[in-house]
C-alpha cells in the first residue's frame, strides 16, 4: 500500500492491552509500533522530542484520560482510542479519532482502524517530488528543492542560486512559481523568489539568506507578513 510504514506508538496502562496492540501491529504489513508505554506522563515526555503518524491510546488511565494527552500536545498525530468503556466514544470522536476500538477487539477490527488512518494519512500527505528539472540550454538538470536558496528573474532568465553555483535557464517566473510547493517557496519581489526555510534574517524591506541580501517588494508585503507569522509560531 505505501513504501513508508505508518509509525505509532501505544499508550496503556495495562501491559496486557499493550502485548495485544503489539501482537496485531505484528501482522499489519504498513503499521510501526515505535514504542509502548504504561505512563500517559512518560509517553507526553516522549512526543516532545520524537515524532510518530499514530497514536493508539487508551482514554480511562490512572493518572490522566487519554483525551487529555490529546489536548496537552501541540501537534497531535492521529488517534485511535482504545478502551473497555463504550461511553467515552462521544469524547474520542470530538477530538477527531480515527476510530474508537472497543476491548477486546479482534485482529480484523484492528486492521480496519489501521486502514482508515492510512487512508488519512495518505491523503494528508501526498507523495509529491521533492525536485524540478531546469532546463539549461539544451538539457534539463534535475535540482532538488532542499538545494536552492532562491531564484532571481534576469530578462527572459531565471538564475537559479544554489549554495555553490548558479544555473541560467530560460523561463518566466510566473511559470515557475507554478512548479514550486508554496509551502516551501515565496515571491517576494517581481524578480525574486526565495526558500523559506533558508530565511536567516527577516527583516520589513530585505530577507538575508547567508551572504545575499533580497528586497522585498511593495506589493508582496502581505505575502511576507504571513512568512513572518507562520515562523514566530513555529
Amino acid at each position: 500500500m505505501t513504501a513508508k510504514p505508518l509509525t505509532a506508538i501505544a499508550i496503556d496502562d495495562e501491559p496486557q492491552a499493550l502485548e495485544v496492540i503489539k501482537l496485531h501491529a505484528a501482522k499489519v504489513p504498513f503499521l510501526e509500533i515505535k514504542a509502548r508505554f504504561t505512563d500517559a506522563i512518560e509517553a507526553i515526555a516522549w512526543l516532545q522530542t520524537n515524532r510518530v503518524d499514530l497514536l493508539f491510546l487508551d482514554i480511562k488511565m490512572p493518572d490522566i484520560l487519554g483525551t487529555e494527552v490529546v489536548n496537552c500536545l501541540p501537534k497531535p498525530p492521529m488517534v485511535i482510542f482504545t478502551t473497555a468503556y463504550s461511553d467515552f466514544a462521544v469524547q474520542g470522536f470530538e477530538l477527531d479519532a480515527v476510530d474508537y476500538l472497543l476491548k477486546p477487539f479482534s485482529l480484523a477490527r484492528f486492521l480496519k482502524a489501521c486502514t482508515k488512518a492510512l487512508d488519512l494519512h495518505t491523503l494528508r500527505s501526498p507523495d509529491v517530488p521533492d525536485f524540478l528539472f531546469v532546463k539549461t540550454g539544451y538539457e534539463e538538470e534535475k535540482v532538488r528543492f532542499d538545494d536552492i536558496l532562491y531564484i532571481e528573474a534576469e530578462g527572459n532568465y531565471l538564475s537559479f542560486v544554489l549554495p555553490n553555483r548558479k544555473l541560467l535557464s530560460r523561463q518566466t517566473m510566473a511559470d515557475l512559481i507554478e512548479q514550486l510547493p508554496p509551502d516551501r517557496f515565496i515571491r517576494v519581489h517581481r524578480s525574486f523568489c526565495v526558500a523559506i526555510h533558508k530565511i536567516d534574517v527577516l527583516g520589513r524591506q530585505e530577507i538575508t539568506l547567508g551572504s545575499h541580501v533580497i528586497p522585498i517588494g511593495a506589493s508582496y508585503e502581505d505575502a511576507v507578513t504571513t512568512i513572518r507569522t507562520r515562523l514566530n509560531t513555529a
